[in-house]
Formats: C-alpha cells, sequence, structure tokens
C-alpha cells in the first residue's frame, strides 16, 4: 500500500522547473570564458565566449564556427553562425554549484548538454579559424 501511495504521489508532483539564465545572467556567466559541453557523458563541442556577444563554437573534429548569440523575445538564448544563418534556440539552465546546462528548444531534456569544463583558453581551431 505504501508503495502504491508513494507511486502516486510521485506522478501527481509537478517536477520541479529548473531555472533559466536571463540574458543579462548568461552574459555575466560565460563572458571571456571557454565552456566544454557533453551529452550523454560523450563530449559534444566547446564553446569560447567574447565580450560583445561574439562567439565561436569548435565541433569535437576541431573545425569551427564563428558565430553570435542573443536574448529573443521569448527570453531564449539563440545563436547565428556564419555557416547557418537561421538561428539556434536554447534555455540555458542553472545548475547546482554555479554550472550550466542546455537544451535546444522543444528538444528531448535527454538531449541536454552539460558544461563540464571551463577556462579562460582560447579553442584550438583547425585553420583557417585558428581560435582567438
Amino acid at each position: 500500500m505504501r508503495l502504491a501511495l508513494t507511486l502516486c504521489l510521485m506522478l501527481t508532483t509537478p517536477a520541479v522547473a529548473q531555472e533559466t539564465f536571463s540574458g543579462a545572467e548568461f552574459d555575466a556567466r560565460v563572458s571571456g570564458k571557454t565552456l566544454y559541453f557533453e551529452r550523454a557523458g560523450r563530449a559534444f563541442g566547446a564553446e569560447q565566449y567574447f565580450p560583445d556577444k561574439r562567439v565561436i563554437w569548435a565541433f569535437e573534429d576541431g573545425q569551427c564556427q564563428r558565430g553570435i548569440w542573443f536574448e529573443n523575445a521569448d527570453s531564449d538564448i539563440c545563436f547565428i553562425y556564419d555557416e547557418s544563418p537561421e538561428p539556434i534556440c536554447w534555455d540555458f539552465f542553472k545548475q547546482p554549484g554555479g554550472g550550466v546546462s542546455a537544451r535546444a528548444k522543444g528538444a528531448d531534456p535527454l538531449n541536454d548538454l552539460f558544461a563540464v569544463h571551463e577556462d579562460e583558453a582560447p579553442l584550438a581551431c583547425k585553420a583557417p579559424d585558428l581560435g582567438v
């Protein structure tokens, strides 16, 4: 009986909403840093954030794309890259201990990205984008 009651409570209790970064909070958190992301425990890529909202995304193979980020009217953090002019929008979530995770708009939470390391070093991009 206790097990059934516990299961019912778990199914009817709303999930705790994750707190997202506003554009200003995101800027303060990432500006001047490089964040390294994993998805499902595997390296996914890294992004270098500049103080003027420019970014460089590095794929795991070392290829890089330059872009910019901005906060849209829905408070999403969106990116436009030189190679892909359509905005790609994300929710960036505050994690315990100051961590960061990200979910593409409309994506399954199982595909969330987690920042597992950060530093102030430039990315090691293959030519012609050699990092900055």
